[in-house]
């Protein structure tokens, strides 16, 4: 017990040789060290849940998310950590708040940041659901895009081809006609279109030659659309347009499970929308209150240091704190006056050798002139 203690006492960023005479601040102190700890919790697993989809599909995408994890716990722990213990109880309350403001508002974007991955996994199944929704719908306009773009960069062979289906149509439709009026004309059945005549005459010749006629003029079209219809195939196969299809459940279903950050983030923004574009309020109430509730969390060891009172602690750090200047004054007081010691040392000693040079040069012309 005492060690988990001494652990929140540390997560606290509390001074534990001084926090240790006051049996009255340690609740205080392990209660802001468990919140900051479980807060850097959360924000580790909300970092490696958002690292794991960054990588999805690598074989080491766990690793990756387990290493980067703990290197966020690690960071907002450590920001955490600071903000709390570098919050000043000396001063008034609109001076604590004051000070705390830029704290506070790290705090929120702290939050929110850590906030945002752990609604993913939250609201994971629809946000699976609107994936495939998405993709599907993607797929769709992709395929109209494909068959819109043959459409227009094929048009003459289309038309052409559309032409020759017409001309197919009407050549089976008149030879059926002359086949049925030719053997009326054999058979002779006395209309309009025959002469009546019975046998293969005159007249039943002239509807074989035009029968024929026809006949090969369909054989030909046949043929020539046959050859369009293979072009066309061919030019499809090229573009595209036979090899795109609509994803299947199983698919779709992969294509959700390996989604990115980006796609799912997407995703759970449009949760909040209807299918006309209205909000949906229920859905946008329930993120709002998540997130709400992680930058209230990340924001709680602010707010205890700011609402508990002035405890013998803080009083105890203060003057710590006024002591520790006041040893650095001293001891900078100290480095100068031995500074200076050594200063004007250094300064006799060039001063004395200074005068012997300038003797021993002055005995030395004084020697040379004699001679001289």
């Amino acid at each position: 017990m005492k060690k988990i203690t001494r652990f929140f006492w540390f997560c606290s960023g509390a001074h534990i040789g001084t926090l240790k005479k006051y049996p009255i601040e340690h609740n205080k102190y392990v209660g802001i060290g468990a919140t900051i700890f479980f807060t850097a919790l959360f924000a580790a697993l909300s970092g490696g849940y958002a690292m794991y989809f960054v990588f999805a599909g690598n074989p080491l995408a766990e690793v990756f998310a387990v290493i980067f994890g703990l290197i966020w716990g690690t960071a907002i722990f450590n920001m955490d950590r600071y903000i709390v213990s570098s919050i000043d109880k000396q001063g008034t309350t609109n001076q604590q708040i004051l000070q705390a403001s830029p704290r506070i508002l790290l705090a929120i974007m702290i939050g929110i940041v850590i906030s945002r991955p752990l609604e993913l996994k939250i609201f994971d199944k629809e946000i699976r659901q609107k994936l495939k929704t998405a993709y599907l719908k993607g797929q769709h306009r992709k395929i109209d895009t494909l068959q819109k773009t043959y459409t227009e960069k094929y048009a003459m062979e289309l038309g052409k081809n559309g032409d020759l289906k017409k001309e197919k149509d009407s050549l089976e439709t008149d030879i059926n006609r002359t086949r049925y009026q030719l053997n009326q004309e054999v058979f002779g059945d006395k209309t309009n279109q025959t002469s009546g005549i019975v046998g293969y005459g005159t007249y039943a010749k002239q509807k074989q030659a035009i029968l024929q006629e026809k006949e090969d003029r369909l054989k030909t079209v046949t043929d020539d659309q046959a050859k369009m219809d293979q072009y066309l195939s061919s030019r499809k196969d090229y573009e595209g347009v036979n090899n795109i299809r609509l994803f299947n459940d199983h698919q779709l279903d992969s294509l959700s499970n390996v989604a990115g950050f980006s796609d799912r983030n997407w995703a759970l923004g449009q949760l909040s929308y209807n299918e006309n574009g209205t909000r949906d309020l229920d859905t946008y109430l329930a993120e709002s209150f998540i997130s709400f509730l992680f930058i209230l969390f990340e924001c709680l060891p602010v707010f205890v240091k700011l609402m508990s009172p002035k405890g013998p602690y803080d009083v105890a750090v203060s003057k710590l704190y006024e002591a520790d200047i006041h040893y650095a004054e001293r001891d900078k007081e100290r480095n100068i006056e031995v500074t200076d010691s050594v200063y004007d040392h250094h300064l006799e000693e060039e001063i004395q050798k200074q005068k012997k040079i300038i003797s021993a040069q002055s005995d030395y012309d004084l020697e040379r002139h004699r001679y001289d």
